[in-house]
């Protein structure tokens, strides 16, 4: 496989442009972390985009960072770190479910867009970008968005650009909104509810006047495996239902107090502050019971996001019918699911379940042989799917860019 190594936008116009012309599609990496995730590309090439790990501009006092695409994810988290902000919607660590180091870039957080429990309340990746730099399959450069969160200059294709696992365009650059840590936090846990149950806990603690900022529900089978961060949470046997608040220390501890008389009718509960509540958090944000290393490494991992209404009852039946286990967060709203390998990783009944829920799902963890042979993203309806293609095909009218990741048997 021929990997091209590019070090400026301009190199990524020339090799896109050369790639038009041989019609010779191209696999985009920063550092490669996420190509398990989607559909066995079909190229032999390889458009390398390491090299641009710059940090074009940091302004702390406006909120905002300006970073080159192949700019190594953890070292911008440490840069942000040292001035205590963060990426409020917490992207995840891929590498805990997938294996491998802990490599992933900035383009590849908004190529996938993947967020973490905060995203109740702080939104997603596509929520935080301001601006980006990007070439088209067509070989041209091109500038969406801007510096300011009230930006409102044409087309807001950032929002196509966050999601769309390189289909559309090769970002080179990124501006995007860091935002300041909260003073403290507090964890609410409650143990020993069903899913049902614990469904119910959540959304009331999402609909009260207490600025909740992660809800999850972990129940007992999924600690038989072992959790990392999460394993002293199963001391008891029994399964675990967490809220969080974050804010000025005053006024977490206030309204931990309030919301843990609210939710006392759901049985005793229990606070974790700071240190143990980060630790807790950064585990669910990371699938840490479904890690490559622990005992379920080998199970193919679902990405189901439903109405959190839907989410216990979904849930509980996916995993008494298949033998697997799940994870609630977002109050439900999204649940991840570790099935027992099956030939299309229960596909079937995945997709069944999920769409008389009205959700949606995604196959974040299988084998090649298996991604080849099952819609690893949401098969979407054909009015859909046709506006899909007529969008894709304005950036990429020859499928160069990752062609083949995002659909079975498609140009894209």
């Amino acid at each position: 496989m021929d990997t091209l190594k590019v070090r400026d936008a301009k190199d990524v116009e020339e090799v896109v442009r050369a790639a038009v012309a041989g019609e010779q599609p191209l696999e985009i990496i920063g550092h490669g972390t996420k190509r398990a995730i989607g559909h066995p590309t079909a190229t032999n090439a390889v458009l390398d985009l390491s090299g641009l790990n710059a940090v074009t501009a940091y302004e702390p006092n406006e909120l905002i960072i300006t970073v080159q695409a192949g700019a190594p994810l953890a070292d911008v988290q440490s840069l942000i770190d040292a001035k205590n902000q963060q990426f409020a919607f917490e992207p995840m660590d891929i590498s805990v479910l997938l294996g491998g180091p802990a490599a992933g870039t900035i383009g590849g957080m908004i190529g996938a867009g993947l967020a973490g429990p905060r995203r109740i309340k702080a939104g997603g990746a596509r929520d935080h970008l301001l601006g980006a730099h990007a070439v088209s399959g067509f070989g041209d450069s091109f500038k969406t968005g801007g510096r300011v969160v009230k930006n409102v200059t044409g087309y807001d294709l950032c929002k196509l650009l966050t999601g769309s696992w390189g289909t559309l365009a090769v970002m080179t650059e990124v501006t995007l909104k860091v935002m300041p840590k909260p003073e403290s936090e507090r964890t609410l846990v409650l143990r020993g509810l069903d899913d049902g149950t614990a469904n119910r806990a959540m959304t009331a603690a999402l609909g009260s006047p207490f600025d909740v900022s992660g809800a999850a529900h972990l129940p007992q089978q999924v600690f038989r495996a072992g959790s990392g961060a999460l394993a002293g949470l199963a001391g008891s046997g029994q399964s675990v239902t967490l809220v969080r608040l974050e804010g000025i220390a005053a006024s977490a501890v206030h309204r931990a107090g309030s919301l843990g008389a609210l939710l006392s009718s759901y049985g005793t509960v229990e606070t974790l502050a700071d240190a143990a509540s980060l630790a807790v958090w950064a585990g669910l944000r990371d699938v840490q019971p479904f890690a490559a290393n622990a005992a379920l490494g080998a199970w193919p991992v679902w990405r189901i996001v439903c109405p959190p209404a839907s989410g216990g009852a979904l849930g509980e039946g996916l995993a008494r019918d298949s033998g697997g286990d799940v994870i609630y967060d977002w109050g439900g709203g999204l649940i991840w699911a570790a099935l027992p390998p099956s030939a299309d990783a229960q596909a079937r009944l995945v997709r069944s379940r999920v769409a008389a829920a009205g959700g949606h799902a995604t196959l974040i963890r299988a084998s090649e042989e298996v991604r080849r042979n099952v819609d690893v993203f949401q098969p979407q309806p054909d009015g859909l799917a046709a506006l899909g293609e007529r969008v894709r095909n304005s950036f990429d009218p020859k499928s160069v860019l990752n062609r083949g990741r995002m659909r079975r048997g498609g140009a894209a």
